[in-house]
């Protein structure tokens, strides 16, 4: 309770009421008299504003362009990424650049809570880039991350008026600029998984510039075969109304099979820069589960080609020789128990080649590769799985020519051809050695004549072998032909007897 002492006296209540009831009536009559002197069609003019503020704020649209959809990455949220780097205007405050080393050009995109304006047939459309953070998750699963994670997204507000227009027309221009501006600077990605994050992440792979150099042009494989797989990939990819009529999935299998050096992974460089395809590097040792292959398949982007090299020897799968979970090729009883926790499966993996995970993408390229075909389990090898075998084998006469061309220049004749054309034609050597012997000089006579020695070389290690495999063979009829006339001495030996 108060004391009397700090209680002010009625007259104090009363002067502090009058002063203050005065003042209000004093500034009632100074905001009158300013109406009046402001003439009214300005005071319609701010009236009308003020009113169209809140009235626009209340009929505003606003469209939420997330990073991801689910699984799968959002195509439009890429495309306005790359839409609005041509819009940024003086307005813009805080930019993010980055350059890339084969990069000629900055890359420069919104950074965080920055907005800009774009119009679009005479609509005004507002663009913020946001990014949130996610609460930490406590949930048990080792692929789970466990720590905050950033949501990223883009909104779009404008007039809800205009909604069907920016749903029907200027969505689908942003996502076809988008496309065109990637064309015109695009450079090719190479991609492979990133082990040491979540697969839950959503971003599983990392990517860096692909730089091989290989073409077909400077290809060193059989002309008629390189004439055939060229054919094979321009018919794929101008037939998209044609796959989706059959009803099938636009995407196309190749086996690559041969032995080492003989330039699998040339070929597969070469195919990525005829069609200008992103390579998504799959090593299946470092996936433990069918459910972790889909997610792979869902962050791959399309128009690219996804390549499992030593498919033979790359993972152990189980159930591969129907042996039951766990016992794949390799794997010894002994070791059921740990194996057992692997859930990457023959079926699995058959289901992400053409099953209907498969189908959750266009445009697609995959490519196995082994230096044993014969040890590649059967169900793999079927069209739809593989649609095309190409052997990738030793090196031809032409194939040389080729290389010394690329290698020393020699578009012609030279006199050390011939004799490099007959020993060819005796012994096998792949590609891979005949560049490096090429490589070993700039002299063209010294490149070549060690390219001779080798051929020498191998021609007499094949006669050497050839001499021992007769020698067993001959050791193995002498052996067989002892043994049958042994056998056949008892026999007669048994009848004199009966």
């Amino acid at each position: 309770m108060f004391s009397t002492k700090e209680m002010p006296s009625p007259s104090t209540i009363f002067s502090a009421y009058a002063s203050m009831t005065a003042s209000m009536m004093l500034f009632r009559s100074m905001a009158n008299e300013l109406v009046q002197v402001v003439p009214l069609p300005i005071r319609h003019y701010v009236y009308d504003t003020l009113r169209g503020l809140f009235k626009l704020e209340a009929q505003k649209l606003i469209l939420v362009i997330e990073e991801s959809n689910g699984l799968t990455r959002n195509q439009l949220y890429d495309a306005a990424e790359t839409y609005l780097c041509t819009k940024i205007s003086p307005k813009t405050k805080r930019l993010k650049i980055s350059k890339s080393p084969k990069k000629k050009h900055l890359t420069v995109c919104l950074d965080k809570g920055e907005k800009l304006v774009d119009s679009y047939d005479g609509i005004e459309l507002h663009w913020r880039f946001v990014c949130a953070e996610q609460e930490k998750s406590n949930s048990s699963d080792p692929y789970h991350p466990n720590s905050r994670k950033e949501k990223r997204f883009y909104e779009l507000s404008f007039h809800n008026k205009h909604q069907d227009i920016v749903l029907s027309s200027y969505v689908p221009f942003v996502l076809e600029k988008a496309e065109a501006l990637r064309e015109q600077r695009r450079v090719l990605k190479m991609y492979t998984l990133n082990t040491s994050r979540h697969l839950y992440d959503g971003v599983n792979w990392e990517s860096i510039n692909l730089e091989h150099p290989a073409t077909f042009e400077t290809l060193a494989m059989d002309p008629n075969l390189k004439s055939s797989v060229i054919e094979d990939l321009d018919r794929f990819v101008r037939r998209k109304e044609f796959y989706r009529k059959v009803g099938r999935a636009w995407k196309r299998g190749y086996l690559l099979y041969g032995p080492p050096g003989t330039g699998k992974s040339s070929l597969v460089a070469a195919m990525a820069n005829h069609l200008k395809f992103d390579i998504y590097d799959l090593q299946l040792a470092n996936i433990f589960r069918d459910s972790d292959l889909r997610k792979l398949l869902l962050a791959t982007a399309n128009r690219s080609i996804l390549v499992i090299e030593d498919i033979d020897c790359s993972v152990d799968i189980p159930d591969r020789l129907g042996v039951g979970v766990g016992l794949g090729d390799g794997l010894k009883k002994g070791d059921q128990k740990d194996s057992s926790r692997t859930s990457l499966t023959l079926a699995g993996l058959l289901n992400f080649i053409d099953g209907l995970w498969s189908s959750c993408g266009d445009e697609r390229i995959i490519i196995f590769t082994t230096n044993h075909k014969d040890r590649i389990d059967p169900s793999l090898l079927r069209p739809g799985r593989m649609d095309m075998h190409i052997h990738m084998s030793y090196c031809t006469y032409d194939g040389f020519k080729l290389l010394a061309s690329n290698y020393l220049g020699i578009n012609g004749h030279h006199k050390l051809f011939p004799a490099v054309e007959s020993l060819m034609m005796e012994t096998q050597v792949t590609p891979a050695q005949v560049a490096e012997e090429m490589m070993k000089s700039e002299d063209v006579d010294i490149a070549l004549g060690g390219l001779l020695k080798l051929l020498k070389r191998k021609r007499m290690e094949d006669d050497e072998f050839d001499e021992v495999k007769a020698e067993n063979n001959g050791g193995l009829r002498a052996a067989k032909k002892q043994k049958n006339s042994e056998e056949e001495d008892e026999s007669i030996s048994i009848c004199k007897e009966q």
